[in-house]
């Protein structure tokens, strides 16, 4: 529900006519972790500055050092993101809020409160942004460098106080505590933390992203790839999967007949 209301914000405030007036595309990353293990979920989102006109035939620049107004965003994603709240529960997906007079307090409060859309041009360049995100898209909440000592009771871990003039600090939890902070951030199997939004989706990502290049001017990176996971683009000849329906067929090395024998008698003991 988070990625899908800050998708959906970006996507109409951009197409906006008194806004950027564009079909923007980008790149969202979950993150539900604080330095000390808190649930802290929010949602890192990395947007070219500017998008395609609703007809496709030119390139709209964002202003410099603008992209769109704060504001506007954090009003419409805070309505977005109540609705959904409030769908979640008429369809018995909120666990704890069974009683409607405490979830109609709650949804008031929140309306009242001004709600915060955080948004700045990347500081060193879009690689360092992208490089930053990167550390942190393929492990959980926390590092092994971090872990300062582990005895049969406690765990030490090291962590940033950005309260307190960004210090580092030592903390030290039972076990038990550091396990149930850890495990706060295991994402359901098959849950994406990494998704794709806008030109940049997944099926027209390739097609746009040629388009947007040509309008600019730009050559392709030397080590661009045609191929791209899971996509429907022109590029992708792989034999659909007979099986799934979705993903593609890649060749791979030729088996000799006792090789696929021995391979297909080991799966079979597995």
């Amino acid at each position: 529900m988070l990625l899908g209301a800050a998708a959906r914000t970006l996507l109409e405030v951009a197409a906006h006519p008194k806004r950027l007036g564009a079909r923007i595309g980008f790149l969202a990353i979950l993150h539900t972790w604080g330095q000390n293990l808190s649930l802290h979920p929010h949602v890192h989102c990395v947007v070219p500055g500017g998008g395609l006109a609703p007809d496709g035939g030119k390139w709209i620049s964002c202003r410099p050092g603008f992209f769109l107004p704060v504001r506007v965003l954090s009003r419409v994603f805070r309505g977005k993101f109540i609705d959904g709240l409030k769908r979640a529960r008429a369809n018995g997906k909120l666990i704890g809020w069974e009683r409607p007079r405490e979830f109609d307090r709650l949804l008031d409060a929140s309306v009242r409160r001004d709600w915060v859309v955080y948004a700045k041009p990347p500081f060193g360049g879009p690689g360092q942004v992208l490089k930053y995100l990167a550390r942190y898209t393929h492990r959980i909440a926390i590092s092994n460098r971090r872990l300062v000592a582990i005895n049969d009771r406690t765990v030490s871990f090291a962590y940033r106080d950005y309260a307190h003039g960004n210090r580092h600090r030592t903390m030290t939890l039972d076990g038990a505590e550091f396990l149930r902070r850890f495990l706060l951030h295991a994402v359901p199997p098959g849950f994406m933390r990494i998704r794709q939004f806008g030109l940049l989706a997944n099926r027209v990502r390739t097609t746009n992203l040629q388009r947007c290049r040509r309008l600019l001017a730009v050559e392709p990176p030397a080590d661009a790839t045609p191929q791209l996971p899971g996509g429907d683009d022109a590029t992708d000849r792989h034999e659909r999967c007979p099986i799934c329906g979705v993903g593609r067929l890649i060749p791979g090395p030729r088996l000799a007949p006792h090789e696929l024998q021995r391979l297909l008698l080991r799966l079979d003991s597995s």
